[in-house]
């Protein structure tokens, strides 16, 4: 019990249902651009990566001196579209419950830092996270960079942290980092690919994730 302290969670497909809008976006850029669309899957799977990494997965053709103008027509089609994508059902109340059980949040995104920013102001979530780590602010996904700098802002021991995500990049930079984590299978990357990889539980939705949390952080 009471085994956490920290609680960082990933945002898009954890926190916010836009892994599919993500991914439709993914592929309207690939259209634009005029190289071959991806799948879903793999549309999906590179959700949380950083931009080049992502480029090279799901346009591996496009020549590499227009990937910057592929993030660029990415950009646009998201930010055009990004007020589609709700919060799951039952995030703002597990995130109360949480902060009422004196469990200090953070967030860990493959975002960029003014899309977090945004997200935040439009879900009025900002309060109840006192530190957040963005992709364009160091390291992207599954570098542990990203969690050793909230550990270092927070002060809390890595065995003191959890770290909560939809994808197999979530789990592999907790495992980099040192921390625990737990996988959620309702967002981009399917329960086969998250048992791939170590985590204490897969929780199939909001509930489940808050019922585990309840008992064991």
């Amino acid at each position: 019990m009471n085994r956490y302290e920290l609680v960082i969670f990933d945002w898009d497909g954890t926190i916010m249902d836009s892994t599919g809008l993500i991914a439709r976006c993914i592929q309207d850029a690939c259209r634009e651009m005029g190289v071959p669309v991806p799948s879903d899957e793999d549309a999906r799977w590179v959700i949380g990566l950083g931009a080049s990494a992502s480029v090279k997965f799901v346009a591996p053709t496009l020549a590499a001196d227009r990937h910057a103008e592929f993030a660029n027509h990415y950009r646009g089609l998201y930010l055009s579209r990004e007020h589609e994508a709700p919060l799951f059902e039952g995030i703002p109340a597990l995130l109360a419950e949480l902060r009422s059980r004196e469990r200090r949040l953070a967030v860990a995104t493959g975002k960029s830092r003014r899309g977090l920013d945004r997200a935040l102001e439009a879900c009025a979530l900002a309060s109840h996270f006192e530190a957040s780590r963005c992709a364009d602010e160091g390291f992207a996904k599954p570098h542990p960079g990203m969690l050793l700098a909230l550990l270092d802002a927070t002060g809390v021991t890595p065995s003191r942290a959890l770290m909560i995500g939809d994808t197999t990049h979530d789990l592999d930079l907790a495992a980099n980092a040192g921390i625990d984590a737990v996988g959620v299978t309702y967002g981009a990357h399917s329960a086969d690919l998250l048992r791939e990889r170590p985590s204490r539980h897969l929780a199939a939705c909001v509930e489940d994730l808050r019922q585990w949390l309840a008992l064991h952080a």
